[in-house]
């Protein structure tokens, strides 16, 4: 059990995840308040990664809903072993005859039937989905409901039962309630907004691109075999290419990628043969690239010493 903030730093730090005060601080209170935790900001910068990170600090096992447009409750909640109770039906024929021929009506027969649908509806023919299989969990679970913007807003409204009371109504079976209250972490990479509704049942995260020395620190805890030298100019790289005008800025996770990929490539520098070959694995659009490119290059001989003994911050150097 993680009783501070600063376990919590230490125990993500375990996991490979440099969290921020503010990460640790809000994970804390949202694991000893017992509520979910809602964390936006951009794609790639670590949101996810949290949650398994989480997972791996506590001991607990991670259940993940990928949602998607067009998720609905049978996707994410359960769906009926249809096949499963036609195979049953076909083995008790014999014993349902005898039942239905006891009977002195069609009424009577319907009603007898009727008093045997514990036998067809219940949890043994229940296909339990990620969010079935978090409340009934036997043990307490890390619930991961992933870009939950991507999702539709009546599935998010749908939500708001799980969220609040951490119980799900099935009509078949009636309402079933939370064996542990679990974990739960929601993801949003702002594609759309999030109901109020939705956010006052949530603590609120923002995760937002990490700082020039945070970011340095994460590539060197995730790629240890990395140089001093190899591992600050990737990342005066990438942070400068955030700043410019791009279709899709590069995230932590390209940012890692990138550095694996220039260990790999056995660089002992970023030149610029070498970054325009490998500018490909931060940049995921050709416009981005050669716009990266330009930029880049001209940053370069901006920053070239115009006398001898003065010097500049130079990507190339």
């Amino acid at each position: 059990m993680l009783n501070n903030v600063g376990q919590v730093t230490t125990k993500l730090s375990e996991q490979q995840y440099i969290a921020t005060d503010e990460i640790a601080t809000v994970m804390f209170l949202a694991s000893k308040l017992g509520k979910p935790l809602l964390a936006e900001g951009p794609a790639g910068v670590g949101k996810t990664e949290l949650a398994k990170a989480w997972s791996g600090a506590t001991g607990m096992p991670l259940i993940r809903l990928q949602c998607y447009e067009g998720l609905d409750e049978s996707k994410a909640l359960y769906e009926w072993e249809y096949a499963k109770q036609m195979l049953y039906t076909q083995l008790l024929r014999d014993k349902l005859s005898q039942l239905l021929s006891e009977a002195d009506s069609l009424t009577a027969a319907a009603d007898r039937l009727a008093q045997e649908d514990n036998v067809f509806f219940s949890p043994r023919f229940l296909l339990a989905r990620p969010l079935l299989a978090a409340i009934t969990s036997d043990q307490p679970v890390v619930l991961l409901i992933d870009e939950i913007d991507r999702a539709d807003a009546e599935f998010e409204a749908f939500l708001l039962e799980i969220l609040s009371d951490f119980q799900v109504s099935i009509p078949e079976l009636g309402t079933i309630k939370a064996k542990h209250t679990p974990f739960v972490l929601l993801t949003s990479n702002n594609t759309r907004e999030l109901s109020e509704a939705l956010k006052r049942r949530c603590l609120y995260l923002f995760v937002d691109y990490p700082s020039y020395e945070s970011e340095l620190n994460i590539v060197r805890t995730r790629v240890p075999a990395i140089s001093e030298k190899l591992a600050a100019q990737a990342v005066e790289i990438v942070q400068s290419l955030r700043g410019a005008d791009l279709k899709k800025h590069p995230s932590v996770s390209e940012t890692i990628d990138w550095a694996k990929a220039l260990v790999m490539l056995n660089a002992d520098n970023i030149d610029q043969k070498t970054l325009e070959t490998t500018l490909t694995v931060l940049l995921k659009h050709e416009s981005d690239v050669q716009k990266a490119r330009r930029t880049l290059l001209r940053q370069g001989r901006d920053d070239e010493p115009r006398s001898k003994g003065q010097r500049g911050r130079n990507p190339w150097n």
